[in-house]
């Protein structure tokens, strides 16, 4: 039987790209993935079950979801825009050739309505659970990075972290998104996942890489140590320390959580953001990183945020965030 798709506001919508052919060796990305449910061509099945990138011979199939929101942002005193963000990370990924060994679907989009973020998260956090308990990878599309407590609530109530095991989650950002406000925004996700795990009994185990020390006050530093969380700055990111880093994070985890705010990268490698990095961390490094994480068999759900399209210059932001998604993706 198909499977049951979950419910979203805008269905999937046709992918384009260049056409070189109808073989397997001319593929490319629009020509792979299939509307969710369907069988697409050249299928890869996948395995069924909790967590991880299943095995080397029967890869996970991958599910794509769509958060179109810019709701945290707007909150958050940021530039908005990046609810037109996930039509344009599609745009940026179907002319890619397609070289990976397993399915991929996309479920549609979830779109936050005027300014109820909260119902929008709530219902991309089920569309999310469903997506993983059918036994995919999934990949959300933001979104400003609220997208982060929508994934989230998918993903802690997914069978993986409801069955007993350890949930990490990595964030590739400049910024900890720790803010204690009385409104949710795209600048406190993090803490209100702290605060959801010790309402839960778990451990909240949370890494970053790339925090810009002169873009996070004292307070920020100040919650981060009392809750734990690792990080890197920005300018200690050298390619073997990042390694290193993540390497230590997955030992102490069983599933991963990975998302990707593309403010991360520095300005000129990613300009269509809302809050550009004046100094970032270099896209080999980032790169790296999504091959190692991609290649340790834990990760269980991935997102990219802050993607503006307003801002971005050639697409070259949509550009980097599809080459990374391809990358975590092989």
């Amino acid at each position: 039987m198909p499977a049951v798709s979950p419910a979203v506001d805008v269905p999937p919508q046709p992918w384009t790209g260049r056409f070189d052919g109808d073989g397997p060796e001319h593929r490319r990305w629009w020509q792979a993935v299939a509307e969710y449910g369907q069988a697409g061509p050249g299928a890869v099945p996948g395995n069924a079950g909790g967590g991880g990138q299943g095995t080397s011979d029967t890869p996970k199939p991958v599910a794509l979801l769509g958060f179109a929101s810019d709701e945290g942002v707007r909150r958050n005193k940021g530039r908005t825009g990046a609810s037109a963000a996930p039509a344009a990370l599609r745009k940026a990924l179907g002319p890619l050739a397609f070289h990976l060994d397993r399915t991929i679907a996309d479920a549609g989009d979830v779109v936050v309505s005027g300014r109820d973020l909260e119902d929008g998260q709530e219902r991309a956090g089920h569309a999310v659970t469903e997506l993983l308990d059918a036994g995919h990878l999934t990949v959300v599309l933001g979104g400003g990075h609220e997208t982060a407590y929508a994934s989230y609530l998918g993903v802690s109530a997914s069978q993986a972290v409801q069955g007993g095991q350890r949930l990490g989650v990595l964030n590739l950002d400049a910024h900890f998104d720790l803010r204690d406000e009385p409104v949710p925004s795209s600048g406190t996700p993090f803490l209100q996942m702290a605060k959801a795990e010790a309402h839960a009994g778990r451990d909240f185990r949370y890494a970053v890489v790339g925090i810009s020390e002169a873009n996070n006050t004292r307070a920020l530093f100040g919650t981060a140590g009392r809750l734990g969380v690792r990080y890197l700055l920005d300018e200690d990111c050298e390619a073997e320390r990042v390694r290193a880093f993540v390497a230590s994070f997955l030992a102490d985890i069983d599933v991963l959580y990975l998302t990707i705010d593309l403010d991360v990268l520095p300005a000129a490698v990613a300009p269509g953001v809302s809050a550009p990095a004046a100094y970032g961390v270099p896209l080999p490094v980032i790169s790296a990183l999504c091959r190692q994480v991609a290649r340790s068999g834990k990760l269980l759900h991935l997102d990219v945020a802050e993607l503006n399209p307003a801002f971005d210059v050639d697409g070259r932001t949509a550009k980097v965030a599809a080459r990374l998604l391809d990358t975590l993706l092989r």
